[in-house]
């Protein structure tokens, strides 16, 4: 199977959540409502996945983890 670049799923979640948000209060519901069936088809082509819950749990476990940018400082209780 292929797999999609962490950046490309990183951005599908973003947008699908972001959608998500907009469908719960948009009054252009559908046009919201079809990006979003859009973005989960994508999300689960993605992930080999068949549902929405599926594909957004496979894609965040294929995110990186969080690593700090090369050359920052961090700041901590030491």
């Amino acid at each position: 199977m292929l797999m999609a670049h962490p950046t490309v799923l990183r951005d599908l979640i973003d947008e699908y959540e972001s959608l998500a948000a907009l469908h719960a209060s948009a009054a252009d519901g559908e046009r919201v409502r079809q990006r979003m069936e859009d973005v989960a088809y994508t999300l689960c082509v993605s992930t080999g996945t068949r549902d929405i819950d599926a594909a957004l749990t496979a894609a965040r476990r294929r995110l990186p983890a969080v690593r700090p940018q090369e050359g920052a400082v961090l700041t901590g209780s030491s």
